[in-house]
Formats: structure tokens, sequence, C-alpha cells
């Protein structure tokens, strides 16, 4: 059985957050995605831990799912972490996500935190003095089922890899801990190939999730499973990471990463971006303001990799311990529907009536980006039918992000889009 999960999300408790995310909402949405197992998110916040345990009740072994409900969507417990602290003479700001088994996990993860100091209540995604190798072992000695993955592992500011304020490797930043590391989350602005090309990954598992700020932008990153029905549980999931289960983790669903907005490196205020060798030739300046360039998810890993591009395995080789790697990368249906009808933006009435009409006769987001046959779609909609075939066949033009700016998504030139009648 197919099983969908995205882990990492926000809570309306967080800044810059929707105040539509709530756990019912969610649950509607997931719906119309097609994703199957979401992250609660943000467990420290009191008010939405509260929310939480109000709310939700366990249906199986670190699965829980709305009172009342009778829908197999499922929750698990999830949030993120960040840390800002003074390593090796620097200051490191890492972001780590933090899966738990229990309820009582998550309240003698609040205790230990809370004792330590930190302020759970000011954001859902709290901001702590801890170092990373500290807070796995506070974790470890509250239950070794917990999971700590580090999040966005490529973005400048904020991860482990990070151009700004990150490390050179895992064992840099979690030290005798690092052992715990199962895997690493790729991020908006990076893909498996491209982390792929570091050997010391070769033994980590990929994962992939939307980091999602509203519902919206659920699934826009996601992990494939392919699973016992009777079986979904939170230590099933875990077994898959821990053992490198690749046959039941069988791919993740991505951003083009050149969609991220830090993918490439570049100065926001002068709309100045540019690939690794400009940025060297430039000597790391703007050529417009003469300001440092935000150096973004391509060149960091071109600094830090050992392999070259395209080197990334399908299968598993057997001359090293290289995970084999498997994903598809997708355009969120929003976006697609928006360049079909000729729209700037997502926002649009007429984009979201499509959307709804697109979810009614044909399925879930994920449905109709991975599975749906293209005919099928065309009925519906000749141009976003040709749309949806381009994208899966990577046939498309992105103006990368960088200094967080997303990505432009070019599906159709100015020749070259279907022609037909508008449904509205």
């Amino acid at each position: 059985m197919r099983i969908i999960t995205d882990w990492h999300l926000h809570s309306k408790y967080s800044r810059a957050c929707s105040q539509d995310l709530t756990l019912e909402n969610n649950a509607l949405w997931c719906e119309k995605k097609g994703v199957n197992v979401l992250g609660t998110a943000d467990f420290t916040h009191p008010k939405w831990f509260a929310e939480i345990k109000e709310k939700l009740e366990e249906r199986e072994s670190g699965m829980f799912g709305l009172k009342g409900s009778t829908s197999s969507m499922r929750y698990m417990l999830t949030t993120e972490i960040a840390q800002i602290y003074k390593k090796d003479g620097a200051v490191r700001r890492i972001h780590n996500i933090v899966l738990a088994p229990s309820i009582a996990d998550v309240e003698a993860i609040i205790n230990a935190l809370t004792d330590r100091g930190c302020n759970l209540s000011a954001d859902g995604r709290p901001i702590i003095g801890i170092e990373s190798e500290e807070l796995m072992k506070i974790l470890m000695d509250i239950d070794e089922k917990i999971l700590l993955i580090p999040a966005h592992a490529w973005t400048p500011w904020f991860s482990v890899f990070g151009s700004k304020s990150g490390f050179k490797s895992l064992e840099a930043c979690y030290g005798s801990m690092t052992k715990y590391i199962y895997a690493i989350e790729t991020g908006l602005s990076s893909d498996p190939a491209m982390n792929r090309r570091l050997s010391a990954l070769d033994n980590v598992m990929l994962i992939s999730n939307s980091d999602a700020h509203s519902p919206r932008n659920f699934g826009r990153e996601a992990n494939v499973f392919e699973m016992d029905p009777n079986n979904i549980t939170y230590d099933e999931f875990r077994r898959i990471l821990v053992e490198r289960d690749t046959s039941k983790f069988v791919y993740t669903i991505e951003f083009y990463p050149e969609e991220g907005k830090y993918h490439a490196d570049g100065h926001a205020d002068c709309q100045f971006y540019c690939d690794p060798a400009e940025t060297k030739r430039l000597g790391g300046r703007c050529p417009k303001c003469g300001k440092k360039l935000t150096v973004g998810v391509l060149s960091r890993v071109e600094e830090l990799a050992d392999r070259p591009v395209g080197s990334t395995p399908s299968v598993r080789d057997p001359n090293t311990r290289c995970l084999p790697t498997a994903f598809k990368s997708i355009v969120p249906l929003e976006i697609i529907i928006a360049e079909s009808l000729g729209l700037s933006g997502t926002a649009s009435k007429k984009v979201q009536a499509m959307y709804d009409r697109l979810n009614k006769e044909l399925g879930s987001e994920f449905s109709i980006l991975l599975d749906v046959p293209i005919d099928d779609i065309k009925r519906v909609d000749l141009t976003v039918g040709e749309a949806v075939d381009r994208v899966r066949l990577g046939k498309l033009n992105i103006r990368p992000g960088y200094d967080g700016i997303f990505g432009q998504v070019h599906i159709f030139g100015d020749e070259d889009r279907p022609k037909q009648k508008a449904f509205l």
C-alpha cells in the first residue's frame, strides 16, 4: 500500500504562518493533496500541544486520528527546533526535526527543555541555546525511539551544512551522537542526486518534507513508502529509517531544486543571481552593489562534494555503502494551473476553482501529478493536461531561486500554449 508522508510543517502558533493551520483544516487538505500521514508540527508549544491532546486520539501505535473522524489520514507527533549556539569559534544556527512515538515522550521533552530554561511559548518553532549533540543526548535519555533529523540540511542560514552558519560534516555538528542520525532532510533547494555527491552521506537516508507555512503547501515535498496496511505505525517508520530499508521507502517527491529559494547564489535587493563559477569570478560580491552574495545550496554542495555531478546510484553499489536514491520531481498543482491559465500567481479564484474541479473529477493532487493518465486530465482541461505531461517529462524552464526568492517555473513559452476555451 502506498503511503505518502509529510513530517515537517508548522502550526498557527509559528511566526509567519497561516491561521488556517488547524488540526481540522490540515486533515481536509491532506485529503485534497493525497497525504496519508502528516506531522502535527510544533508539539513543544503549550497551546498547540493542548489542542493535540484534546483533539487527537491514538489509533495505531504512535499514529493519531481526529476524534470523531472516520478518515484514514493519520498524524505523527513532530516538531522543528531551532538552535543558536557558539561552537568551534563560530555562531551556529541549526534546525532539527524531532519525531516522537508517544504523548508521554512529548511531555518529557517539554519538561526537559523547560528545566533547561528554554522558552517554548514564544513560537511554535522554539529557539533554544542547546548544542545539537547535547539535544540528541537529552532525547536519547528520554526514549531511544525518538528520531532527530537535520532539517533542510543545506539552507544557508539555518542548517547543518548551511554556508552561513553550518558545519562541513555531520560529525562536527552532532559529535558522539552522529550514529543516531539515520536520515537528513534535503530541503526545497536540493534533491537526492545533489546530496549523493557527498560520500559521507552514503549510508544516510534522504527524506523530503514540505516545511509548509500554510495548508496549501502540504506535500510540495514528501516521502513515499510501500507498507503493509496492517502495520502503519511509528515503530515501522522508524525501523525503515534505522535499517535503511529501501524496499519500503521507495522514493521521495521533490521540488525541482531550482524552484527552491536558496538554490543559486545571489543578492535579492539587486535582483542578481549566478552560478558557483560566476560567484568565484566575482569574489563572492554582488557586481551591482559590492555586498556579499548569499551563497546558495548549489555552491555549498559543490564545495563539500567529493563526487561529480551525475554519480547518484540507481541501485546499491556493492563496492560502496551508498544507498540507492529514487525520487520524482514535481511542480505543485496550483502552480501548474496558474501557468496553464496564463496567471502570474496562485491566489486567483480561477486557480482554486480549477484545482477543486480537478480534485472532484480526478482525485487527489498526488494522483493527478503522479498517476492519472494524461488523456484523462486533458479531458478536464487540455492545457493543464499538457502542462502535467511536461512536468512529468521535465520539459520546463525555471529561473532559479536565490537569496530567499523562490524560483519561477515556466512550462509554456509564448507560442506553444495549447489553445482552448477557458472552462469558466
